[in-house]
């Protein structure tokens, strides 16, 4: 995507990227837009990076990204709708999804007392990165859309580190690390 300017139509709450820490962009802020992915958008204000969730997207003049998935007919979770979900989440700092990026250890389902849980095993690319419970919540809000997912479970591991050889071969292209 190319970088561009553009003005917040209203209030703005944002994460400032890497700490986490949540802000206010007041309206009438021109803002540099430099990632626009998964439904989320990475801007630079007054020399921060920030990001902004998909939901608050119209502030920025877009529509909200929304995600749809069919549901399976005997009432199971699809495995590759949940998939398809993490997917969609990207970091705030590199334009490649959590999943290419090679933040997913793990992915399981289980059906228990008639209830599916969505159980994930994931990582950062830095065990101080202030973004972990951003991108944590991300996971569970974008799962929580997949139909007959009841709950969602995510434990953060720095066990095994995460290194550049996790990125999956497309990811590694895009980055221009071959």
């Amino acid at each position: 995507m190319e970088r561009r300017i553009v003005v917040t139509e209203r209030d703005t709450p944002a994460r400032l990227v890497p700490v986490g820490t949540l802000v206010t962009i007041p309206k009438g802020t021109f803002v540099t837009l430099t990632q626009s992915l998964g439904g989320t958008y990475t801007v630079v204000w007054n020399g921060n990076m920030a990001r902004i969730d998909g939901t608050d997207g119209d502030a920025l003049g877009f529509e909200a990204e929304t995600f749809h998935y069919a549901p399976n007919a005997d009432g199971s979770v699809n495995v590759a709708d949940v998939h398809a979900a993490l997917s969609t989440i990207y970091d705030p700092e590199i334009p490649v999804n959590i999943v290419d990026l090679g933040l997913v250890y793990a992915c399981g389902i289980d059906s228990t007392d008639g209830r599916q849980t969505v159980n994930i095993r994931m990582t950062l690319t830095a065990p101080g990165c202030g973004m972990g419970p951003v991108l944590v919540e991300e996971v569970k809000l974008r799962l929580a859309e997949v139909p007959n997912v009841d709950a969602v479970n995510v434990e953060l591991v720095f066990d095994p580190p995460w290194s550049r050889d996790m990125m999956s071969e497309e990811a590694q292209l895009e980055l221009g690390l071959f």
